[in-house]
């Protein structure tokens, strides 16, 4: 313990709770209880450190002990912590607030949009400075098969909800939800309107279903392009803003 105390002052302070963050950050990503030798190597530290820390964390109901097994699994104050933190997730306004992010990277206008009962409608334009005429705008309802935002929600949206407007459009949406899965994203040049192209990203929430769709919209059909730099741009703007994982 005195180490530790020394190499905080030196540290200012910040090391032993960061060791301690990162334990439990180790037990929040294991797929069950685990035992302390498991947890000790997994966090790179000796066994008699990682016992003190988990103490704590058993005292201040962050993690729980299993009786007969011993095994530590997190506990009632690390559940509730969670929660809190999901009830004040606010994924379209958070996209909202950094659109204009997205658009000053790439150069491109960007636009938000969210699944209405009548299809993924555009609840944000956030425009760059490249002049563009198109007829979209906020409000715009997208279809599901030919637009980029339509396909992501498509693939990132429960089947139930989409499967009437499905029906209306009547396409077959197995092929082009497979793709955007695999991808992360959906493009199209042309499909929609007639010389603009477009790729899409879902903002995904702890279920891995889409709370919104960032687009990026130009005139150039390189970004629709698997080797168009906007892409991995867009991907990473997404996963920043999502809890899951494209």
């Amino acid at each position: 313990m005195a180490e530790d105390i020394a190499s905080d002052a030196a540290q200012g302070g910040l090391q032993s709770l960061d060791a301690a963050l990162a334990l439990l950050a180790r037990l929040a990503e294991a797929p069950g209880p685990q035992t302390l030798t498991d947890l000790a190597r997994s966090g790179d530290m000796p066994v008699s450190k990682a016992h003190r820390y988990l103490a704590s964390f058993v005292h201040a109901g962050l993690v729980r002990q299993a009786g007969r097994s011993g095994k530590y699994d997190l506990g009632p104050a690390a559940m509730a912590l969670g929660l809190a933190a999901l009830a004040r997730l606010d994924f379209v306004n958070r996209t909202a607030d950094r659109l204009p992010d997205i658009v000053a990277e790439t150069g491109l206008t960007a636009l938000l949009c969210v699944w209405s009962e009548g299809g993924p409608v555009v609840v944000r334009w956030e425009r760059s400075a490249r002049y563009m005429v198109t007829a979209l705008g906020l409000g715009s309802t997208l279809p599901l098969l030919n637009s980029a935002t339509g396909r992501v929600f498509l693939a990132y949206t429960p089947a139930p909800l989409t499967a009437a407007l499905l029906a209306r459009e009547g396409g077959n949406a197995e092929a082009l939800t497979e793709e955007t899965r695999a991808r992360g994203y959906a493009s199209v040049s042309g499909d929609l309107i007639p010389g603009l192209a477009a790729i899409a990203a879902p903002v995904l929430d702890w279920q891995g279903q889409a709370q919104a769709s960032v687009t990026l919209i130009g005139t150039d059909p390189a970004l629709a392009a698997p080797g168009s730099a906007a892409i991995p741009a867009l991907l990473r703007f997404c996963a920043d803003l999502s809890v899951a994982r494209p």
